[in-house]
């Protein structure tokens, strides 16, 4: 469109609450697509501090590029491949297979999409954020640190007024924008105040306790350099394996069993302890280095998960002017560990459809066909991941037999 041309967005408001990685994805993405003149006013409003919120959950992250919906494809999009490249570790995204007394079962093997130049990076979530907060604010985006929406409302005039409070508890004061992005987590304060509804979470049958654990002597084979999932001989019991680096592995045993409450570290000595003794006797079929890694645990990444999730929403007139992105509109149990991958993804997207499309209604309908065409994928794909880790029975012999004819096909 040329300047003048009355683009929806022109001289338009627009807040985003919540400075995560599908909040710095989606401010890039529409100031690098942006090429009229009078270009949206933007504000950022995040409860932690600048560097609070980069090394906030400073855990290792996998962006995967196998299809075009992927987090390296939305960061390749944003010109900042280069940039993730100089501070991440290209991988092959291969995972393995393993019984409980680790024979090789079977592998999943992904291939990378056009010119991405792996199937997958490991980056330090910390360096993501940096990356992404960088490209942000080389623009004319304005930052609020300190600040957390904690309610919105829409008025009769159409404008969204939302509630921001700072983090000393002092602050409080209310603004109207003409959009509002809730970009806010799983825990949305905007998703309370206007979509209630949509808080129930439903739990998938399974529950995870690990943790992060560091062998200053190096990995032990064969967990050393893929990830892996390890499963028991029919129990129903099964392990997943997520290497760092060469001296750091995440691991998470699992089995069905009733909703717990979650929990993360640091545990106290005692309940560290026990959480530890249960993971070794829940999993007692699994042979070394199982008992080694989970010896080896940082009590302060320890945690107790359970497989909760929440299936995503279309918006509607009840929500006009305020578009939910990443955890605010969903959550995907820990099965499938792609929230920064779809964050990126919702991110540029939203830009996209909101740069090219005749109206916010136009853009957010397109968008919520792309975003949620993409969450049911993810769901159903950690659907079948729980069954295919905790099977048992008849269905473990089915899944065994599948893996053995496909060993004798990889050998052809």
């Amino acid at each position: 469109m040329a300047p003048g041309s009355g683009h929806f967005l022109e001289g338009k408001r627009i807040f985003v609450a919540g400075g995560g990685i599908g909040a710095l994805a989606f401010v890039a993405a529409l100031e690098q697509l942006w090429h009229l003149s009078s270009s949206p006013d933007i504000t950022v409003f995040e409860r932690e501090s600048r560097e609070g919120s980069i090394q906030q959950d400073n855990y290792m992250l996998d962006i995967t590029g196998g299809s075009a919906d992927e987090g390296l494809y939305a960061l390749q999009q944003l010109g900042l491949l280069d940039n993730v490249r100089a501070c991440s570790t290209l991988n092959s995204g291969l995972i393995n297979v393993w019984s409980d007394n680790w024979k090789f079962l079977a592998s999943i093997n992904p291939k990378a999409h056009g010119n991405l130049p792996a199937a997958t990076i490991r980056i330090q979530r910390a360096d993501l954020k940096r990356t992404l907060l960088d490209k942000a604010e080389r623009g004319a985006v304005r930052f609020q640190w300190e600040s957390a929406c904690t309610s919105a409302e829409r008025l009769a005039n159409g404008k969204i007024r939302v509630t921001v409070k700072g983090t000393d508890g002092a602050t409080s004061f209310t603004e109207d924008c003409d959009i509002l992005i809730s970009a806010d987590g799983a825990s949305s304060n905007i998703r309370g105040s206007l979509r209630a509804q949509d808080n129930k979470s439903t739990y998938s049958g399974a529950t995870q306790i690990g943790g992060i654990s560091r062998l200053p002597q190096g990995l032990p084979h064969p967990v050393e350099e893929h990830y892996g999932l390890q499963m028991s001989s029919g129990e129903g019991i099964c392990c997943i394996y997520t290497p760092f680096d060469k001296e750091t592995i995440g691991w998470a045993v699992s089995k069905l069993e009733s909703a717990r409450d979650a929990k993360s570290g640091p545990f106290s000595p005692k309940r560290f302890s026990a959480l530890k003794m249960e993971a070794l006797t829940t999993a007692s079929m699994f042979a070394e280095p199982f008992r080694t890694i989970v010896e080896a645990t940082d009590p302060a990444t320890a945690f107790i998960r359970p497989a909760f999730e929440r299936p995503p929403f279309y918006h509607d007139a009840s929500t006009r002017g305020v578009v939910f992105i990443g955890d605010a509109n969903r959550g995907i149990n820990p099965f499938v560990l792609v929230g920064a991958n779809l964050a990126l993804k919702d991110g540029w997207d939203l830009a996209e459809q909101m740069c090219f499309s005749i109206s916010l209604d136009a853009a957010v309908a397109t968008y919520d066909k792309l975003s949620i065409r993409r969450v049911e994928h993810a769901m159903s794909f950690s659907h079948e991941r729980v069954r295919f880790g905790h099977s048992s029975g008849w269905m473990w012999k089915v899944y065994k037999y599948g893996m053995a004819a496909q060993r004798k096909m990889s050998k052809k």
